[in-house]
């Protein structure tokens, strides 16, 4: 990890702001992106949210399909297998 010499209170609501700087280097955009949160003994790691297909886990060309993420090469071979049945 690389440090950043940046330090944020926590709120009354428990919120942190991340800074502007950081935000646009990963292109993080508001009201639209959103974090994971993992822990790790006393880190806590935010990583930028990018859903992934729920057969494969490929960041690659995806589609939300009824509330999952679906990568194109799995819907082809989804199409496929339904053609062969």
């Amino acid at each position: 990890m690389k440090p950043t010499g940046v330090i944020r209170p926590v709120d009354k609501m428990g919120r942190v702001v991340i800074p502007k700087e950081i935000r646009e280097r990963l292109k993080i955009e508001n009201d639209k992106d959103s974090f994971e949160i993992y822990t790790d003994d006393d880190l806590v790691v935010l990583k930028k949210y990018q859903p992934n297909c729920v057969f494969c886990h490929s960041l690659a060309d995806s589609v939300p399909y009824m509330g999952y993420t679906v990568c194109n090469e799995c819907i082809e071979k989804l199409n496929k297998a339904k053609e062969n049945a």
